[in-house]
């Protein structure tokens, strides 16, 4: 993947966490929990990320992961919830924000690579990463590895800060409604092509 393949970033998030985001930024795991705030994480996911240290680097939980793209299978998990969550799109950027470290593949697999962006971002696949579909019925390990790389991230220390959110996209007309009522200085669309 080159610089230039990445347009943006993605964060996936609770609608009713909108406004804390653009007035705190978007936190790390461990910034968060001093914040009331609503999550559409798994709790066996993140029972995996607490306690893994990035290689010379601090633990996952002190980032503020994003995704290169949210049309992936963690959104696909949360669907039920589509009248309720956003994604907001984040500044590219952030790649150029010191101690910034991209994973080849969900930061929670135990064969996540992480990497500075000068490195990290040459490995990635770009048809990979952004593709539409991730299941090969025929291949149940390509599917696996494919499913794991759809979810490579950005992780930022501590916080992505507010003036990096540069808009949002929403499921349908009742979510836009609900952001729209917060207004926002984000501009936000309908993306039923990101959302399943």
């Amino acid at each position: 993947m080159q610089r230039s393949d990445v347009t943006e970033l993605h964060y996936v998030t609770p609608i009713d966490n909108v406004l804390s985001i653009l007035e705190h930024g978007i936190l790390s795991n461990r910034l968060a929990r001093s914040l009331t705030h609503e999550s559409v994480s798994m709790h066996e996911i993140q029972g995996r990320r607490k306690n893994k240290r990035i290689p010379g680097a601090g633990y996952l939980h002190d980032y503020a992961n994003l995704y290169f793209d949210a049309h992936n299978p963690m959104l696909s998990k949360v669907r039920s919830c589509n009248d309720s969550i956003c994604i907001l799109r984040v500044d590219h950027r952030v790649l150029d924000l010191p101690d910034v470290i991209i994973t080849d593949r969900n930061a929670a697999s135990d064969y996540a690579r992480f990497d500075p962006p000068d490195k990290g971002l040459a490995p990635l696949d770009k048809n990979t990463v952004f593709a539409q579909y991730w299941t090969h019925p025929e291949n149940q390990y390509h599917e696996w590895t494919h499913k794991s790389i759809k979810c490579a991230e950005v992780l930022v220390p501590q916080r992505v800060q507010p003036n990096y959110i540069i808009g949002g996209y929403a499921a349908n007309e009742k979510a836009l409604a609900s952001l729209m009522k917060l207004n926002t200085r984000l501009t936000i669309c309908i993306r039923n092509d990101i959302f399943f």
